[in-house]
């Protein structure tokens, strides 16, 4: 135990130096408010860029879902006089790459371009017409809202899609981050394209926006950069607050379903982004369900009993309380027997907590492979972007592995047990046998 214990504190050790070392992250403001997260890097000749803005699913409202997703969506469909097809070749012209993201609380475009001149400004100039200047064109919004509708009807025979809806609207009722991401069907053909501008003008607005930079350019460079992504957005818009996430009602739907397995989920709120006990969660968590086969779920209901092939656990943070969420696949026969067990396991965990042999392997696991999160460009990016929404601070990443290396098992009892109610979980089962 002591030699693992020294080659953990060893590990820990080379890793939080070489992060410290790696990445330091430099930040600013724009003129116009837009904050900024910098990481200069010429190793390769290449310049990744992401913005985003809290204008994701929470954004929304009942009567209007799925409005942010099409804004998001159709921002890179015509924009600032050039048609979505020059858009598109504008781009791989000079070998640029366009991606979007969306989740519930953000929405936003990741550009990845050489960083020489030419390719370079070529592909800044379509980036910033599609940040500022999109066009939302009648034809286009027309032609989506007809292709999310029918990825809508073509998931909704799915079991683990219903599972996933049914549990959200369990766990989270009217609050916003039970809303469907895509939208309901009825909201989205009622969507016109003035919903559409009065959302992006409210949420798409520098005040609102973190730009978050990483590569061949220098801190002048990358300023200017984001001077010329935001200089025509708006100051300030709506405010993005997100109503607190209520305790919800336990239960169990149980859904019958063709399909030749059982699909089970449980749900409990759990986690802010800026939650005191996030490390203890997240290592508990590690060993609960989140660290593959060495996991206690996995151990119990896969290698002991045969009960699933996979099982797993996960928290998805958010401004306010994102889903801590179980989730394995079983027979139909063996349904009742297996959400049994994984109530059993997950009870034992909150009440009993950790052992230390099992808190070490973990914090190996997670220290062990953290340069793997940050090895690439992109990766690292996706990091400044999380920092830089959720007002983390500069020093996150190496904060990140000094916080696992300072978990206790105690700390990891007290945490699950204050945030975890295993018996107010809500369950749905798809697959249910009638």
């Amino acid at each position: 135990m002591q030699i693992k214990r020294f080659i953990g504190i060893v590990l820990f050790s080379f890793y939080s130096q070489w992060v410290l070392a790696s990445l330091p992250i430099q930040y600013w403001q724009t003129s116009s408010g837009a904050r900024v997260y910098f990481v200069e890097n010429h190793d390769l000749p290449m310049l990744d860029i992401n913005v985003e803005f809290a204008a994701g699913s929470a954004m929304d409202t009942a009567s209007k879902s799925g409005c942010a997703n099409l804004v998001r969506h159709l921002l890179s469909l015509g924009a600032g006089g050039l048609s979505e097809d020059q858009i598109a070749t504008g781009l791989a012209d000079v070998g640029a790459q366009l991606k979007n993201n969306f989740d519930r609380d953000r929405a936003g475009l990741a550009l990845r371009t050489l960083s020489s001149e030419r390719e370079r400004k070529q592909a800044l100039d379509i980036f910033a017409r599609i940040i500022q200047s999109p066009e939302f064109s009648q034809e286009i919004l027309l032609r989506e809202k007809a292709r999310i509708v029918s990825t809508i009807k073509e998931s909704s025979t799915k079991p683990d899609y219903i599972g996933e809806r049914e549990l959200m609207k369990m766990l989270y009722s009217s609050h916003p981050y039970g809303f469907n991401e895509l939208g309901e069907i009825d909201a989205l053909n009622r969507l016109q394209r003035e919903d559409l501008l009065a959302f992006y003008r409210s949420y798409y607005v520098a005040g609102n926006a973190v730009i978050a930079i990483i590569g061949d350019v220098t801190r002048l460079e990358a300023a200017a950069i984001a001077e010329q992504l935001t200089d025509n957005l708006s100051s300030s818009g709506q405010k993005t607050e997100i109503p607190a996430v209520s305790i919800p009602v336990a239960g169990i739907k149980r859904i019958p379903h063709p399909a030749t397995q059982s699909h089970i989920q449980l749900a409990y709120p759990g986690l802010r982004r800026s939650d005191p006990d996030y490390f203890p969660l997240l290592v508990g968590n590690h060993i609960l369900g989140g660290g593959g086969f060495i996991s206690r779920l996995m151990e119990e209901v896969r290698q002991q009993r045969g009960l699933a092939y996979s099982v797993y656990s996960f928290f998805a943070p958010y401004k306010e309380q994102g889903p801590f969420q179980i989730g394995l696949q079983t027979k139909k026969e063996q349904s009742e027997e297996a959400l049994a067990l994984t109530q059993k396991v997950l009870k034992d965990f909150v009440a009993s907590g950790v052992t230390e042999e099992e808190l070490l392997a973990a914090k190996q696991n997670i220290i062990g492979g953290f340069p793997l999160r940050i090895e690439s460009n992109s990766k690292i990016l996706s990091y400044l972007s999380m920092i830089g929404f959720y007002n983390l601070p500069l020093t996150y990443l190496t904060d990140y592995l000094v916080a696992v290396e300072a978990v206790t098992t105690e700390q990891i009892r007290q945490a699950f047990q204050r945030r975890i109610q295993p018996d107010g979980m809500v369950t749905v089962i798809v697959g249910a046998i009638k």
